[in-house]
């Protein structure tokens, strides 16, 4: 039997990606910062990053790791996840190192900067809020981002304290419900994989942290061919390659596009197949190629997915007997401080409503059965 094909897998977090790939056919080598216990489980082998989340991936440190997994090994290419959009020097040189299999680094610097992709809805007549460099007089309609920030806990109330740097640019406020579109492309063409309502849990001074999603979400049918539309165009203008994610705001059947994720996302868990149909990595390294799925898969169940963040800190994790629906397990004796990730949990349903509602009872199961391991 011939060796699956090795490939390099990057990301904050890359469990999902890991364990689509390790369903594609492939031998993961896998680098995060969280080496959880089903992240370990699926990768041919792994390195977890050292250096802290807030800081992120280092070249010097994304190089020595990719060095040491690949030892021995021919390597088909590579595929990065979350905690790149704010350093695009480090696509250009793993790309020159290894085959790339998502957006290039000009892409993901086009997609990221503020001022151009403001400029890219305006010419393809895709709402987007107002923005600005410099702080406004009046702070009260507008948040403050950083250029290539992920996840929502860089987004913040926008204060008159705030002060201009590089990175941070300011962003009218607009309302509306949190929708995500999880699409695959080609760079000319691409196919909605379906359309995920999503929420946040407040950090401190932080309002906007990602917490979870749900599918499908209930849109009526005018707003989806809206929606479709805005994909279609910004897909192709951009151009996008591979698994992407495009982040709106409903309000009624006005819309906003907030911003663009040039990579796959948050919503793996929810939108990845079961059985023997092709998983998302698959569609992934075909779309990077050329070939992309000429209609999207319909998958007609309904699925949430929330990350359970720690109440309190956990000065070693004990060794819970962790359920099938249990994702991103922490290993036996890690540490978890108060805020951080301890695991994500997925639910089902009949509808969207009800998968989230189990979502409840699931998040108070691992919570009493932690608290019973650490009392």
């Amino acid at each position: 039997m011939s060796e699956a094909p090795a490939i390099l897998i990057a990301a904050t977090s890359a469990r999902a990606l890991t364990a689509s790939a390790r369903r594609a056919g492939y031998a993961p080598l896998t680098i995060d910062f969280f080496a959880d216990e089903d992240t370990r489980r699926d990768a041919d082998r792994y390195e977890r990053v050292s250096e802290s989340l807030a800081e992120g991936f280092r070249l010097e440190a994304l190089l020595a790791a990719c060095d040491r997994l690949t030892q021995g090994r021919s390597v088909a290419g590579f595929v990065y996840g979350a905690g790149f959009e704010d350093r695009p020097a480090l696509i250009a040189a793993m790309a020159q190192r290894w085959r790339l299999f998502g957006n290039p680094s000009a892409v993901v610097s086009r997609v990221k900067d503020p001022v151009v992709f403001a400029g890219c809805c305006r010419a393809n007549a895709v709402p987007h809020p107002e923005i600005a460099l410099e702080p406004p007089a009046d702070t009260s309609f507008w948040l403050a981002r950083q250029r290539g920030g992920s996840g929502g806990a860089h987004i913040r109330s926008c204060e008159n304290a705030v002060a201009a740097d590089s990175r941070t640019y300011f962003q009218r406020r607009v309302a509306g419900q949190p929708i995500s579109a999880l699409v695959v492309s080609d760079g000319a063409h691409c196919s909605i994989l379906g359309f995920s309502e999503q929420w946040s849990v407040r950090e401190g001074t932080r309002p906007f942290r990602f917490a979870g999603a749900a599918r499908p979400a209930v849109l009526e049918k005018n707003l989806e061919q809206a929606l479709s539309e805005a994909v279609a165009q910004m897909s192709a203008a951009i151009p996008l390659v591979g698994l992407n994610s495009f982040d709106f705001l409903v309000n009624g059947d006005i819309f906003w596009l907030l911003e663009v994720n040039p990579r796959p996302g948050a919503t793996l868990d929810l939108f990845e197949t079961k059985g023997d149909t092709e998983s998302l990595f698959a569609l992934h390294i075909a779309a990077c190629t050329g070939r992309l799925t000429p209609e999207p898969r319909r998958q007609d169940d309904c699925r949430a997915f929330q990350i359970l963040y720690a109440d309190f800190d956990i000065v070693s994790t004990p060794a819970l007997t962790w359920p099938a629906w249990a994702v991103d397990r922490q290993t036996s004796g890690s540490y978890v401080a108060k805020g951080e990730p301890f695991c994500s949990i997925v639910a089902e349903g009949a509808t969207t409503a009800e998968a989230r509602r189990n979502l409840q009872d699931k998040a108070a199961f691992i919570r009493s059965s932690l608290r019973q391991q650490v009392a």
